[in-house]
Formats: structure tokens, C-alpha cells, sequence
């Protein structure tokens, strides 16, 4: 066999992908520092031409190809078009970014994409890319941040779940939905439902009705419930609570994605059968990580509302 056409040795990792200010990069360093700990080689991979200030060691940078402030100054591009250009430049130059991932073989790799949306609901360039890397034997899943303060806002989170369904359709790789910034629930404001009502996604049907409350809403309903029954019809959507300071919530958004792209299943870390069967779990483990967050978020409440009547 020329050596040309070996198959490049399997390999896992994660898509860190979600909106502007989700926390992509913070979250990249905080699990590489988690898995490191644990015994897994990792390395970061930036993915994003835009950013100029990585936090934390990052062991391939795609600044090193293309960068978004010199294709807006070549170009006369704006932010957005100037990113989409990148990564298109990424794609057509697949060879670079093949030829650097060899020098990380046996690495478990973090890639920290960029904040654009339309690049993961309908743009084709970075999506490609991700079928690239499956071809060349990278088993990766998708996790995809969404700050938790939406969840305050009924008419944010309902959008919320639409861009998470379209993301998860159109990236087409194993996914894991995460509510980032759980630590700060409690500054947002106060939720209307229970927290396991957000991260399961329970009927939606509750949420229209919350909405129709506020006068400015009560005109679209109509819409809202058009958009409740897409998302509870394709019944995807759910979300684990994620805390980067608190090592069981690390640890169970760990588990979610270890499952979802295999590496548990795998033979590259000598596993106990206790480790196997804790990952494969379903909803429990999702379960007791939302129900720790809530009592966080209802003792943080309870002391607020003492402190207004010890004011009263």
C-alpha cells in the first residue's frame, strides 16, 4: 500500500462552536486543563482568524494561514463577509490544515471555531471542513454554547432553540447542547419554570403561554406556536448546565461529549467498566447535574428576597 493512501490514524476531539460571548475560548482552556488533568494529551486548535488573544496555550492557530484583519484590508470586506472569506480560505487550503494536524497525532484536540452563526446554520465552508476532518479519521462531536440568560427571556430562548435545531441539522456531526455561564444564572434575573424545564425542554407549549402574558407578544403567538411545534416535532434539543469552575459539571458535559463521538468506547485510555457505564448514561447524569444548578439558583433567590425584606 503507497503510503499516500494509509488511513491516518483515529483520532477524537470536539467542535467548540455558538454565538459571540457563549464563552468558546474560555471553555477550550478550562476542559483542556480538565482532560489534562485526567491523563489525555490535548491540544487546543483555533479555529477563529478573528481572535487575536487566544487565552491559553493553543498548539495550531489558522492566524497562521489567514487572518481576518488582513483579508478586510486586502479585500475592503466587512467583519462578516471578511470571515466567511476565511473560511472559505480554510476549506480551499484543507492541505495546510491536514499537514499541521500530523504534527498532533495522539492528541485529543479541542478546535475553537469562530462566533459567526450563518457559518453553522447555512454557510458551507466551515461545515465542510468538519467533514474533511472525517474523512481524515477524526471522530469529533460538536458542543455547542449558549449563554444561560436566554433562558430568562421566553422570546430569546424560543430563538435560542430554533438556531440550536438548525445548527444541529446543518453541521451534521454528533451534538451536545451546553447552557454555559451557569455559575451567573442567578445575576440574569428570575426564571420563569424550574431549570430541568430549559435544559430538557419539556412542553414548549408553557413557554407560548408566558409569552402571551407580555403585550407585545401576545400579537405573534400565532408564529410562536409554529415555532414551538418544529422544534418539539424534531424533539432534539436539549442542553446540559455548564459550570467551567465546578469539576462534576467539567465532568458530565465530558461524559455527554465522550459518548456522543465515541471516545469512551474507544481503546485509547485503559477504562474500568464503572467509567464505561457512567458515560453511557443517558438523562441521569444530565438529571443530577441540572438539579445541583437549581438549588444553587433557589438558595441564591431564597437569600434575595430575604435581604428585600430585612430592607422592608
Amino acid at each position: 500500500m503507497a503510503e499516500g493512501s494509509r488511513p491516518s490514524p483515529l483520532a477524537f476531539g470536539q467542535v467548540v462552536i455558538g454565538p459571540p460571548g457563549s464563552g468558546k475560548s474560555t471553555y477550550c482552556q478550562a476542559m483542556r486543563e480538565f482532560l489534562a488533568r485526567l491523563g489525555r494529551r490535548v491540544a487546543v486548535v483555533n479555529l477563529d482568524p478573528a481572535n487575536e488573544a487566544v487565552p491559553g496555550p493553543c498548539a495550531l492557530d489558522v492566524g497562521e494561514l489567514v487572518t481576518l484583519p488582513d483579508v478586510m484590508a486586502s479585500l475592503g470586506l466587512g467583519p462578516n463577509g471578511g470571515l466567511l472569506y476565511c473560511m472559505e480560505y480554510l476549506e480551499a487550503n484543507s492541505d495546510w490544515l491536514r499537514e499541521r494536524l500530523r504534527g498532533l497525532q495522539g492528541h485529543y484536540l479541542l478546535f475553537d471555531c469562530p462566533g459567526q452563526v450563518e457559518l453553522y446554520t447555512h454557510h458551507q465552508a466551515l461545515k465542510n471542513v468538519f467533514a474533511q476532518l472525517a474523512k481524515w479519521n477524526f471522530r469529533l462531536a460538536a458542543v455547542h454554547l449558549v449563554d444561560s440568560h436566554y433562558c430568562t427571556d421566553p422570546g430569546k430562548f424560543i430563538s435560542v432553540l430554533c438556531t440550536s435545531l438548525s445548527t444541529m441539522l446543518h453541521v451534521e456531526l454528533p451534538h451536545v447542547n451546553v447552557l454555559s455561564k451557569m455559575d451567573l444564572i442567578e445575576h440574569y434575573g428570575k426564571l420563569a419554570f424550574n431549570l430541568d424545564y430549559y435544559t430538557e425542554v419539556l412542553d414548549l407549549s408553557y413557554l407560548v403561554d408566558h409569552l402571551a402574558s407580555d403585550p407585545f407578544f401576545r400579537n405573534f403567538r400565532r408564529l410562536n406556536e409554529k415555532l414551538v411545534e418544529v422544534i418539539e416535532d424534531y424533539s432534539l434539543v436539549s442542553f446540559v448546565p455548564l459550570n467551567v469552575q465546578d469539576k462534576q459539571s467539567m465532568r458530565q458535559v465530558m461524559q455527554a461529549v465522550d459518548k456522543a463521538n465515541g471516545y469512551s468506547f474507544g481503546d485509547r485510555e485503559q477504562r474500568s467498566l464503572e467509567a464505561l457505564m457512567s458515560a453511557a448514561v443517558g438523562a441521569d447524569f444530565h438529571f443530577s447535574s441540572t438539579l445541583a444548578v437549581q438549588e444553587k439558583y433557589v438558595q441564591s433567590q431564597d437569600k434575595a428576597v430575604e435581604e428585600e425584606v430585612m430592607d422592608l
